[in-house]
């Protein structure tokens, strides 16, 4: 087994031994967690964004382009 199957299977263990209420908590840390990397990730990806936009506009803003922006 490897390190991380072992973690896994020591974490599994104490789940089992968990009572349902504390289960319920661990259902709802475990769905904060996942929200915060998710509510991280959109932060990264609209700073991103921002930073980018002064750039993409020297490109999109000229006359060639301008009839894309009718479409």
């Amino acid at each position: 087994m490897t390190t991380d199957s072992l973690t896994e299977a020591r974490i599994f263990v104490q789940i089992r031994q968990l009572p349902p209420e504390a289960i319920q908590k661990l259902e709802e840390f475990i769905e904060q967690l996942s929200q915060s990397k998710n509510n991280s990730d959109r932060h990264l990806t609209l700073a991103a964004s921002k930073l980018s936009e002064s750039v993409l506009a020297k490109i999109w803003d000229n006359a060639e382009d301008a009839e894309y922006d009718n479409l």
